[in-house]
């Protein structure tokens, strides 16, 4: 089956809505993703199935852990080769989303698929995340932020939430380890003015764990944070 074949038939079972004019939009998404993959190391998955489910469906079911309003505000963080950020701008048209990333080459090849996509609420930002996150633009001025990454939640929880208004969400979209990362992470979101506010599990089809983790950002983040990427890792809060 071709990409949007498998991500229909799988996204059905999962309660999640493609329409035609999303599928069109990612059937685009996939193609271009494979041709600049060639060019620059975009994604480790490149098969037709492996794009459908753990990219596409993977990101769709953010809708079944937000609520996601027109004229609200994204930023995805470290959204390197457009996940979720791409894929949430694409299927919420009437949503803003910012694309932040350290690396000016996949910036690039998103928004050049971002274009070709027909996707125009969507905007690229080339900056490293703890430098966005002090500045008056950035700052605590989106209704969600999200980050699909491999850093633990006690880490991401400090290059995120400063972006987040008080009132809003972080969505970490992570894999199995997310409930033991939430113990390890009580004091970097006392520090950080967050709270836990639910976690969805997903089994994907193939078997993989996912979760989605509703991180709601309840008060003002200290100024000092965040600090300099070399403290953030060597002494995580």
């Amino acid at each position: 089956m071709s990409v949007i074949e498998t991500l229909k038939s799988n996204a059905e079972n999962y309660g999640v809505a493609v329409s035609d004019e999303l599928a069109k939009k990612l059937d685009i998404y996939a193609r271009l993703l494979k041709e600049w993959n060639d060019k620059i190391n975009l994604t480790a998955i490149t098969d037709d199935e492996g794009i459908a489910v753990k990219h596409f469906l993977d990101c769709l079911l953010v809708s079944k852990a937000s609520d996601f309003r027109k004229g609200d505000r994204v930023i995805d963080v470290g959204t390197g080769a457009g996940f979720p950020g791409l894929v949430i701008a694409a299927a919420y048209p009437d949503v803003k989303v910012t694309l932040l990333d350290s690396t000016g080459k996949k910036l690039k090849a998103v928004a050049d698929i971002a274009e070709k996509m027909g996707v125009t609420n969507a905007t690229v930002v080339h900056m490293r995340a703890e430098e966005a996150g002090k500045k008056p633009e950035f700052r605590e001025k989106y209704d969600f932020a999200t980050a699909r990454a491999v850093a633990e939640l006690r880490v991401l929880l400090e290059y995120t939430l400063p972006f987040v208004k008080v009132g809003g969400t972080f969505l970490s979209l992570k894999g199995a380890s997310a409930v033991d990362e939430i113990d390890g992470a009580k004091v970097s979101l006392k520090t950080l003015g967050g709270k836990i506010d639910g976690v969805n599990e997903f089994v994907l089809p193939g078997g993989d764990k996912r979760a989605i983790i509703n991180v709601k950002k309840i008060s003002h983040i200290p100024s000092k944070f965040p600090r300099v990427s070399a403290q953030i890792a060597k002494k995580p809060l």
